[in-house]
């Protein structure tokens, strides 16, 4: 991967969404991790549903509603109050454990996240992680999700730097494979050893921990 500019997806490659398991647990005991993996499915369905539909909503909208659905679900109650307690889980999710290192070695190159995630979202958990960017870039500009094209075309204009320089790197193989169809050169970060998402492309690198990254450039 020959790149210029480094274009990182945020939720569950920077982020780990899973870490709001505890908070769900402690809330519905013995459902937290079955709870935290629909609300997660959910989510990214309804960008899906919501850009076919052209009826956007903010992902903090979404998110909530994937919540409500998940625990409707699940059987369990969701109040006013766990529903503001888990959402404000969203703004402090924990940093994979080998991000801080990779972005201490990645120092050479302009780093920024492009996210399906609203600015009051991706604002507060940015800051709360520490991690030193060149720009934080939302789909909210435009009004559309992941995977469509205008998206990635975004960074290219956020970044001014050619989409034949980007490398972009995601946990999410279909966000992956969406970026290669574009033109980015694509890095998979496969941290659950998943078959490749038969999409008609091939990312550039597949690897198991971003740690793997700095390596690959």
């Amino acid at each position: 991967m020959k790149t210029d500019a480094l274009v990182f997806d945020a939720y569950g490659t920077l982020f780990d969404v899973h870490s709001v398991v505890r908070r769900c647990e402690s809330f519905f005991p013995g459902k937290g991790p079955q709870l935290s993996q629909l609300w997660r499915a959910k989510q990214l369905e309804y960008t899906w549903q919501r850009s076919l539909m052209q009826r956007y909503a903010p992902f903090s909208s979404v998110t909530r509603e994937a919540l409500s659905y998940a625990c409707e679900a699940s059987g369990v109650d969701l109040t006013a109050e766990r529903m503001e307690a888990l959402m404000s889980e969203y703004t402090m999710l924990a940093t994979y454990p080998d991000v801080p290192q990779a972005f201490a070695r990645l120092s050479g190159y302009r780093k920024a996240i492009l996210s399906n995630g609203s600015p009051d979202m991706l604002d507060p958990v940015v800051a709360h992680s520490g991690l030193r960017l060149d720009a934080v870039i939302s789909v909210d500009e435009l009004q559309i999700y992941k995977p469509s094209p205008r998206v990635y075309e975004l960074a290219v204009k956020k970044l001014g730097v050619p989409k034949e320089k980007i490398g972009f790197v995601s946990s999410n193989c279909w966000d992956a494979l969406a970026a290669k169809s574009f033109g980015f050169s694509a890095c998979w970060i496969n941290r659950q050893a998943a078959p490749v998402d038969r999409l008609g492309f091939q990312p550039d690198a597949i690897l198991r921990t971003l740690g793997d990254l700095p390596g690959k450039l």
